[in-house]
């Protein structure tokens, strides 16, 4: 394994490390822009972890590492009990089209 692999590896160890002992293990997947965990556990509503490599790739070579992990591990932590799937970085959904027509249509309040 290349150095960078094993250092994104390393990063995704420390993220995925706040879970129980026991509860997770690295997946094999087709997939090389991602490095997935499956979780196993009764206690956590969470059954995958999905971390893209290239915002490891980023991580490791950011000055405030530290922070940034820490975040995302309390961020696992919260997520564990109320989501299936963890993902870093975060899929960002658009509103629909629809959505957005209603919203703009909808009468706002003004201050009298």
């Amino acid at each position: 394994m290349n150095t960078k692999g094993s250092h994104e590896l390393r990063i995704a160890e420390r993220i995925v490390s706040v879970l129980p002992p026991g509860s997770f293990m690295r997946v094999c997947s087709d997939e090389r822009e991602t490095i997935r965990y499956a979780v196993r556990s009764s206690e956590l509503k969470l059954k995958s972890v999905v971390l893209g490599r290239a915002s490891l790739q980023r991580l490791i070579a950011d000055p405030d590492r530290p922070v940034k992990i820490e975040y995302l591990q309390r961020e696992l932590s919260e997520a564990a009990t109320h989501r299936g799937e963890f993902r870093f970085p975060r899929v960002v959904r658009r509103a629909s089209s629809a959505t957005m027509e209603t919203a703009s249509l909808t009468p706002h309040a003004t201050a009298s």
